[in-house]
């Protein structure tokens, strides 16, 4: 995948690639907040091009058979838990309901996502600061 530019995302749905093992895919469990309130399910892992790392969760709220559905990026490093029904994340409901709009096809370059990271007081993971685990682990 690195083929593509430096900081461009991609959605793990849209190529070839797999998680490598799968009780890591954590696509379809459902989202909650640090207290437990429902924010939606994991539609799809956005990936680094670069690093080959998941980067974002996808988080689809609302609607009916898929129409009129939101969708919400939330940093990996937002992550709190994950079971096999479940992934908690470190946020609010009013803090995720409050973040950047989600425009699939800006958020895939660095300086568009580089905001939604500010917004969750995450350090971008670009630039040789800190590493963020790379999770879950895809082929």
């Amino acid at each position: 995948m690195n083929a593509q530019a430096p900081g461009t995302l991609f959605k793990l749905s849209e190529t070839e690639e797999i998680v490598r093992r799968p009780d890591e895919d954590i696509r379809g469990r459902d989202v909650r907040d640090r207290d437990g309130e429902d924010l939606g399910t994991v539609k799809d892992l956005l990936v680094d091009a670069e690093e080959d790392r998941v980067r974002f969760i996808e988080v689809a709220s609302g609607g009916f058979l898929g129409i009129g559905q939101d969708s919400t990026l939330i940093p990996v490093d937002a992550i709190t838990s994950i079971t096999e029904d479940e992934v908690r994340i470190d946020q609010t409901r009013e803090n995720v309901a409050g973040a950047p709009v989600y425009d699939p096809e800006l958020v895939r370059q660095r300086e568009n996502y580089g905001g939604i990271l500010e917004y969750y007081g995450v350090m971008p993971f670009w630039g040789g600061g800190y590493v963020y685990p790379a999770y879950p682990h895809y082929r």
